[in-house]
């Protein structure tokens, strides 16, 4: 098929569209779409990403299979048209809790993205943990599961987002003295349960002493969140309130930086749905780059050597992720199996999962 050229359509006075051809886009990662109209139907669209930027411009990127035709919108209204490849910069909209963009190709199923960070006063780490496309070409959708670092911090402006985004089930990964230390500020109307990744383990009882010790206990923990007794039953519960939601969906799983235990929740569910390994790794490093500069300010403060070795805590790292999927291997043999004997998730209830998660 010979690729359309992209064309702008302005369509308001304060909004302004830019839209240049795409080179072969890259898979980043991160901010990628959900969900779309004409439920049975394909989704075209193997590739698309909406990215906020720091000027309140968003930059839309797509590619889809067997079309001609895309259409753009925005709070109802068209901002963009182009071929089955194209890049759109978007500028002038007004300002939102989250910015949505309706993907629409003249066949198939739609879909719609928004940028994958929901910015907060008092977090840095929250974020939409779905929007990727499983190995079968379905999307997961966004705007219902959310992934997150402490909530203690929140202001009464951020518990409003969080009503408008509707967020009615809070489960709080964390141990006893961090919640004692740091309660949760949740939304009144929400559901607040404890799922307590490392109840009863020795995790982190002792502190490293060096870099190379810190990077075990990092694995290491990695390991107890797929085997350990409170492990299972915290992932037990997050899934079985993710399933159990239905309509009255928005969840949102965290721990106190949002990347490891809460990391893990987030693996577990993308390889559930079927989302590739590559994506779900590039999913759990986008913590890096959310996290840098609150992780910069704390090892600022610490002398050299001290900041050596609680850096690989700060991070995360391909092979902290790795040791929980070898987990899985060494103790379940597969994934499907870990679910079923690990987390009590049966066939049925994976199967409504994905119903309602996915789309195309």
């Amino acid at each position: 098929m010979k690729k359309a050229l992209l064309t702008a359509t302005v369509v308001a006075s304060a909004l302004t569209v830019s839209l240049i051809a795409a080179p072969a886009a890259t898979a980043s990662g991160w901010e990628l779409p959900w969900s779309g109209h004409h439920q049975g139907q394909a989704v075209p669209f193997t590739e698309a990403t909406v990215t906020a930027g720091a000027d309140g411009s968003y930059t839309v990127k797509w590619k889809a299979r067997g079309v001609r035709r895309v259409e753009i919108r925005a709070n109802g209204k068209a901002v963009a048209k182009g071929g089955a490849e194209g890049r759109a910069v978007v500028t002038g909209l007004p300002a939102a809790d989250r910015q949505w963009f309706d993907f629409t190709p003249d066949r198939g199923q739609g879909l719609r993205l928004a940028d994958r960070l929901v910015k907060l006063e008092g977090a840095v780490n929250f974020r939409d943990a779905g929007g990727y496309r499983t190995a079968g070409g379905q999307w997961v959708k966004m705007g219902e599961v959310y992934r997150s670092d402490a909530l203690d911090k929140l202001t009464a402006a951020d518990l409003a987002v969080l009503q408008r985004l509707r967020v009615k089930t809070v489960f709080d990964l964390r141990m006893e003295g961090e919640r004692t230390t740091a309660p949760d500020k949740v939304p009144a109307d929400a559901t607040y349960t404890v799922a307590d990744v490392f109840a009863g383990s020795p995790s982190f009882l002792t502190r490293p002493k060096t870099p190379d010790e810190a990077v075990k206990a990092m694995t290491d923990a990695e390991k107890t969140m797929v085997s350990g007794t409170g492990g299972k039953a915290a992932y037990a519960k997050v899934f079985e309130g993710i399933e159990g939601a239905g309509r009255s969906r928005t969840v949102i799983f965290h721990c106190t930086a949002g990347k490891d235990r809460t990391g893990w929740a987030s693996a577990a569910l993308l390889t559930a749905l079927g989302v590739p390994r590559e994506t779900v790794m590039a999913d759990y490093l986008a913590s890096n780059d959310y996290r840098k500069a609150a992780n910069d300010a704390v090892l600022s403060r610490l002398p050299a050597q001290q900041a050596a070795v609680y850096k690989p805590m700060l991070d995360v790292r391909p092979e902290y992720l790795n040791a929980g999927y070898d987990e899985v291997k060494a103790s379940y043999g597969t994934f499907d199996r870990y679910l079923g004997q690990g987390l009590g998730v049966d066939a049925r209830e994976l199967k409504q999962l994905k119903k309602d998660l996915l789309v195309g």
